[in-house]
């Protein structure tokens, strides 16, 4: 199953990462180059990263100037990330491009790649949410809430698997079939981004 794969690989990218726990730590990817498996790590590792990122642009005391690198920092690791989804999306094009959809086959409310991208997401949650339930400093208010919202985290990754395994084994029948929208984020392109193509013809 894809979801099983999935799950065994973020958490193990989790697990990598946080043997340093820092943010600038280089990637090293324990999966041959141009597998699914080599690209569901280097996903998880963009998440787990630009996680953290989150975390300490967060700190009321931070720097300004740092505040707004580490802002267009993530803004840049966002761009990455959907590009990420889409590999990961051509790799299953590529599976399934001899597959005939059946005359009423469906098509999906979302991609399989994105499916997977919330899942790894949810699996840094997981982890985290873990952490604060193993907290010794912790309130047992603290921990009783945040046990609860795991139990709830673990049954949403259960029937999120099973939903990114029914959809492949949909596509791989013929019951449904695949189509890929680009994103085209605008933010991050000089020619759509209304504050971006402003300040250039200003400076023609």
């Amino acid at each position: 199953m894809v979801s099983k794969i999935c799950n065994e690989i973020f958490d193990q990218c989790i697990h990598d990462y946080h043997l340093t726990d820092m943010v600038d730590t280089t990637i090293r990817n324990p999966f041959s180059e141009n597998g699914l498996d080599h690209l569901l790590y280097a996903k998880n590792w963009v998440d787990t990263v630009q996680w953290h990122l989150e975390d300490i642009v967060r700190n009321p005391t931070i720097d300004a100037v740092e505040g707004l690198l580490l802002k267009r920092r993530i803004d840049a690791s966002n761009q990455v990330r959907t590009d990420m989804v889409e590999y990961i999306d051509s790799y299953f094009l590529q599976q399934y491009k001899n597959i005939n959809p059946k005359v009423n086959a469906l098509v999906n409310t979302e991609s399989p790649a994105w499916a997977i991208d919330r899942l790894s997401i949810l699996a840094l949650k997981i982890y985290h949410m873990t952490v604060e339930v193993n907290r010794q400093d912790a309130a047992e208010e603290h921990v009783a809430s945040c046990s609860k919202k795991l139990e709830v985290l673990l049954e949403q990754r259960v029937d999120l698997s099973q939903s990114i395994d029914e959809l492949l084994s949909d596509i791989a029948k013929g019951d449904k079939y695949m189509k890929v929208y680009k994103q085209m984020k605008m933010y991050n392109d000089p020619g759509l981004n209304p504050v971006l193509y402003q300040l250039q013809n200003k400076n023609v």
